[in-house]
């Protein structure tokens, strides 16, 4: 490929397009870019209004830096309006999408897409979300924690952990119900230190009616437990929150209940057996589940404790996002006035052998939250390829397992999240390239709309995934890697509690990852290392605007190298990861981004840097196992 190819670039940002959500019929401009050459002899903006096919010639706009700029003005009258480009040269036609370039007529998948009538939450650009499993976090107020016995769950009891920095108990012996005693109170008392640490959105693992410590078990959707603190600590906390200009999104299952909840109600462990579908045939919530002749019933994954919601039941679609007073409208209302949701096993709902509703659900929900609450913010939570879901008419990002978490954590060595739950495919344990991480990531986001790809979530662990730096063949230098590319890769980085002191876990199991926090953390060297590192990233994202909405490029610079670029016309920022066990010399393409010369002795850390060029080309040494981060001024 010549390095005029390799440079071409359009995207979504400010510098390309003139208003990535317009209103359908607006009239807007749109640009490309590459290096100056005597190849190209006319550039087109290839279109589809209505299903007619157009094509646009646009004209040269400016020249900046050995970059030259071509530009056309369309009106924007589909409500999904998607785009490609034609680049003309004297014997051929190259074809640019969001994915590559070709010297074919590419398909569709991959164009550039605008979402016309699209309203994103401006506020998302400058998040940094802070994850938080309530029982682990803080115990602000010990009266709210659960008596040992108070109650029985699935025929065990549950029980208190005095000793707050005790480790989880196994499955087999806790149950998920070995309770610490964090509560909402506890996350108030500690907000001081999320602002210091530079945080400015949490996301809360469930806090509704639960007897578990995860609560992915509701017994009630329209009450905070009391173990947690209740409605009034709820109140509380999102006014401290929105006080110090920070936000908040709550977490549900609306995929299934437990067996205990109201509704269900089977062993009659929390309400009469008078009340709920179980015992009762004639229960208006019957309708609510799904039922076969002998009480059996259809349950997420077959867990029995978990029956599956039925979607085809207008009542419960009513009661869960259509009415106004419904569990989805409640807390993102006032008083309460959560910002948004991230929906528990979004994949899932609303679908299983008897009823496919899911596209119907999940547009429902977007269209009734969306009216109550513009700027509420949608994440669903989904480990695979779900662009088909984020097209704008349903979820504004997702939990971003498959284009961040997944393919970082196999570059950095560790086997992939699904595959890992397979002995054979846990047994091959090839080595990922640099080629391969990029592709990993350059598919998934070259699907999505250019807005929606700049909302994804992205996360290197959570409450369902073993922390990173826990595993003993994982180094620190790769957790460093792993925490640079997290806030670099375009979208919104979310810190699981505790990764920001390197926090214990175990490996064997979930109950690894649910570790209770360490308050102690800065009598640990370690600890405060990690903590510099992600405050300073952290801060940095949250100020940053070549971070939060600049272009972005991913590259292999060597086999095992991996270069992250992201840009404006005033800054670029370069990012270097290695993983090989050699030392490399690796060409940057800083010229493709408007550098014209490149003359740096540190990175942004202070980590020394070699630089040299030769033949108008820069070169930079890489040290094994090292990782570089540079910001550098554009004139």
């Amino acid at each position: 490929m010549d390095e005029w190819q390799k440079s071409v670039y359009s995207d979504l940002t400010g510098e390309f397009v003139s208003n990535s959500c317009p209103e359908q019929g607006e009239k807007i401009w749109i640009r490309i870019r590459m290096r100056k050459n005597a190849m190209v002899r006319s550039v087109y903006l290839r279109t589809r209004e209505f299903g007619v096919e157009n094509l646009t010639e646009m004209e040269p706009d400016e020249e900046w830096n050995g970059l030259v700029y071509y530009r056309t003005s369309i009106r924007v009258n589909d409500r999904r309006f998607n785009y490609q480009f034609y680049l003309v040269t004297e014997d051929m036609i190259y074809y640019y999408t969001q994915y590559r370039i070709t010297d074919y007529v590419p398909e569709e998948s991959h164009d550039f897409v605008i979402l016309a009538g699209y309203k994103k939450a401006a506020w998302l650009e400058s998040a940094v979300f802070y994850q938080i499993f309530p029982d682990r976090f803080y115990r602000g107020n010990p009266e709210h924690m659960p008596r040992n016995g108070e109650y029985f769950y699935q025929g065990y009891p549950c029980s208190r952990v005095d000793h707050f920095e005790d480790a989880p108990a196994e499955f087999a012996d806790g149950h998920n119900l070995d309770f610490y005693g964090g509560d909402l109170d506890g996350i108030i008392q500690k907000l001081d230190y999320l602002q210091e640490l530079g945080i400015n959105a949490v996301y809360l693992n469930p806090i509704f009616l639960s007897p578990s410590t995860h609560k992915y078990d509701s017994l009630d959707y329209f009450q905070i437990d009391p173990h947690l603190g209740g409605e009034e600590a709820l109140l509380k906390l999102g006014n401290e929150l929105h006080k110090r200009n920070m936000h908040i999104i709550l977490d549900i299952s609306i995929n299934h209940t437990s067996s205990e909840h109201r509704w269900f109600n089977r062993d009659g462990s929390f309400y009469k057996t008078e009340e709920g579908a179980w015992h009762n045939h004639q229960s208006p919530f019957r309708e609510f589940y799904f039922f076969s002749d002998d009480n059996s019933y259809d349950t997420w994954c077959g867990v029995q404790t978990m029956p599956k919601l039925n979607y085809t039941s207008e009542s419960l679609r009513d009661c869960i996002y259509r009415k106004e007073d419904s569990a989805l409208q409640k807390w993102i209302s006032p008083p309460y006035d959560a910002d948004g949701w991230r929906f528990d096993v979004a994949d899932c709902l609303g679908r299983n052998r008897t009823a496919d509703l899911h596209r119907e659900v999940l547009d429902e929900i977007n269209e009734y939250l969306k009216r109550r609450k513009q700027d509420v913010f949608l994440l669903a939570e989904d480990w695979t390829d779900c662009s088909e879901d984020l097209q704008g008419t349903a979820w504004d990002s997702a939990m971003n397992y498959f284009g961040c978490t997944r393919p970082v954590r196999e570059f950095l060595g560790c086997t992939d999240l699904f595959q890992d739950r397979d002995e054979r495919l846990k047994a091959v344990k090839p080595k990922m390239t640099a080629v391969q991480l990029r592709n990993r990531i350059e598919q998934f986001h070259a699907k999505l709309p250019g807005i929606i790809s700049y909302q994804m979530f992205n996360l290197l662990d959570s409450h369902d995934v073993i922390r990173l730096h826990n595993y003993d063949f994982i180094s620190d230098p790769a957790c460093r890697a792993a925490i640079l590319i997290l806030f670099t890769l375009p979208g919104v980085p979310c810190v699981y509690y505790g990764d920001e002191v390197a926090l214990d876990g175990r490996t064997n199991a979930t109950e690894g990852c649910r570790y209770p926090m360490n308050w102690e953390w800065q009598h640990n060297e370690k600890a405060q290392e990690r903590f510099s590192l992600y405050q300073k990233m952290i801060h940095l994202r949250a100020e940053n605007r070549t971070l939060q909405c600049g272009g972005f490029r991913i590259q292999e610079l060597g086999r095992y190298v991996i270069g992250l670029f992201r840009f404006t016309r005033q800054e670029l920022i370069i990012l270097v990861c290695s993983t090989d066990e050699k030392e490399q010399i690796v060409s940057l393409p800083v010229a493709d981004f408007g550098l014209m010369h490149m003359d740096a002795e540190t990175d942004w850390f202070g980590n020394p840097v070699e630089l040299f060029r030769e033949k108008d080309s820069t070169f930079m040494k890489v040290l094994p196992h090292q990782s570089y981060f540079l910001i550098m001024k554009l004139s």
